[in-house]
């Protein structure tokens, strides 16, 4: 057995180092990130891109994200007739969303339909883009789409985001195994902690220049729990974040809201991969490598679009830049002891 990498660092593994500038206010920093290059780039004001789950993504969430500057990506775990009839909807509204899609029979002729719909922007949704099934796909998806947008992923290490990248593919979720709903770690013991991936990927991006590889985007996807999260994701290289639990639980996403047990207000919440919705999807289950719960209703996703903008400011602000395409360029970071999260916290709670 090989060892790969020795010093893979998680989130909680690193503290960004406060630095020396002029922003005068966290409100005034630019937020503003590309995905992708040329005719197919997307710019978004807030590059937070809301993930293509059942219980996270659909209409509602593709324009409350559009409206704040984010993404939605409609989630696949729908008939193809529903995708089509939403994509339409969208695109008439003038919503800047994507759609997800498998890698199986069919997929060209439902992005064919995705196309004529509106649709510029098409997810080929796969837990490992490592797999040779998913650079076909995006192969054949860029010679038959020249001028759509496409992402792909997961993936974990520069090997499986060149691949994809050379495959064609504009921006890459990058990532495995680290969602909150997901056991992929678990129940395959595989995986990189998003951080050191994200880190990864774009070390070696760099090395590309001029190429298609070092112009593919790299969306952090998975673990990303909060701003400061995605404050050390684009310091590590990100270009975007995709987040799902933080935006479960909200107005905006799928579901009814329920009461617990304990009287407690609540909205479902499961992993794409788990046993409810592989059985929802397709009837049969085969590895479950997610679970299915429920978090805690939150109200309107506007107030943590709100709090993530002011987030990502405050964290410009202290790495003294003022806008987040500069971050990676100029931040530092520090490896910390397990003991300095519990410092980090509130301690008066």
């Amino acid at each position: 057995m090989i060892n790969y990498n020795d010093d893979a660092l998680c989130f909680d593994d690193i503290l960004l180092v406060p630095q020396h500038g002029d922003v005068s206010s966290r409100h005034s920093v630019d937020t503003t990130m590309s995905i992708g290059s040329g005719e197919r780039e997307i710019t978004l004001s807030l590059p937070v891109i809301a993930a293509p789950m059942d219980t996270v993504c659909d209409v509602e969430m593709c324009i409350a994200l559009s409206n704040a500057g984010g993404m939605g990506i409609l989630h696949r775990y729908m008939s193809y007739e529903d995708q089509v009839f939403k994509a339409e909807m969208l695109a008439k509204s003038d919503i800047n969303f994507g759609v997800a899609i498998a890698s199986n029979n069919g997929f060209i002729e439902q992005a064919e339909r995705l196309y004529k719909a509106g649709t510029r922007l098409l997810l080929v949704d796969t837990a490992n883009g490592h797999g040779e099934y998913a650079v076909e796909a995006v192969k054949k998806l860029r010679f038959n789409f020249p001028d759509i947008h496409i992402m792909a992923g997961n993936v974990a290490t520069m090997g499986g985001f060149a691949r994809i990248a050379s495959a064609g593919a504009d921006s890459i979720r990058v990532g495995i195994g680290g969602g909150s709903a997901c056991t992929t770690r678990i129940v395959s013991g595989h995986g990189i902690p998003t951080l050191a991936s994200i880190m990864e990927c774009d070390n070696w991006r760099e090395a590309y220049a001029g190429t298609g590889i070092n112009q593919c985007s790299i969306v952090a996807d998975g673990g990303i729990r909060n701003s400061g999260d995605m404050i050390k994701a684009f310091a590590a290289g990100a270009d975007a974040v995709m987040v799902g639990s933080m935006f479960a639980g909200t107005d905006e996403s799928p579901g009814e809201i329920l009461m617990d047990g304990d009287g407690r207000t609540v909205k479902a919440f499961r992993g794409m991969a788990s046993a409810e919705a592989q059985k929802d999807a397709t009837g049969n289950v085969s590895v479950a490598e997610g679970v299915s719960t429920t978090v805690p209703y939150k109200g309107s996703v506007k107030h943590i679009l709100d709090d993530i903008r002011g987030g990502l400011g405050s964290g410009c602000s202290y790495s003294g830049v003022h806008t987040l395409n500069k971050l990676s360029a100029f931040a530092k970071y520090v490896k910390v002891s397990p003991s300095s999260l519990g410092e980090s916290k509130p301690h008066a709670l």
